[in-house]
């Protein structure tokens, strides 16, 4: 895990989530839907992403397309050292399972390793 940024994007609403989990959004800072922030992989945010994994998708982005998320004109919220970015809901929709099943299985959740910038260009 050298130097990689990871991006997370609250998919799920908070309704009727157990309160661990919810707890765990809220420190990363993933509070609406379609929400992103970005963050530093280490072991403690890699294990927050996985506490979560059924509510939110995250993936490994490139600096490059961090600072072409920087300089679009979404709304967004600095929040300690993480900035959180609004975005609206992907054209074309989410994957053709739907927000319930896991990315590997042909839904939108969970790990989404190098593919996650596709699904924020179509976010922005």
């Amino acid at each position: 895990m050298e130097n990689k940024r990871v991006a997370a994007i609250l998919i799920r609403g908070l309704q009727g989530i157990r309160k661990d989990i919810k707890d765990t959004l809220f420190m990363l800072r993933l509070r609406k839907k379609n929400s992103c922030v970005v963050l530093d992989s280490s072991v403690t945010a890699s294990g927050m992403l996985i506490k979560a994994k059924d509510f939110i998708t995250y993936g490994v982005i490139d600096k490059k397309f961090e600072e072409e998320l920087e300089k679009s004109k979404l709304k967004r919220v600095k929040a300690d050292k993480r900035t959180v970015y609004f975005l609206h809901p992907p054209r074309g929709g989410f994957e053709k399972k739907g927000i319930k099943q896991p990315y590997n299985k042909g839904g939108a959740l969970g790990d989404r390793k190098d593919k996650m910038h596709e699904l924020i260009k179509r976010m922005m």
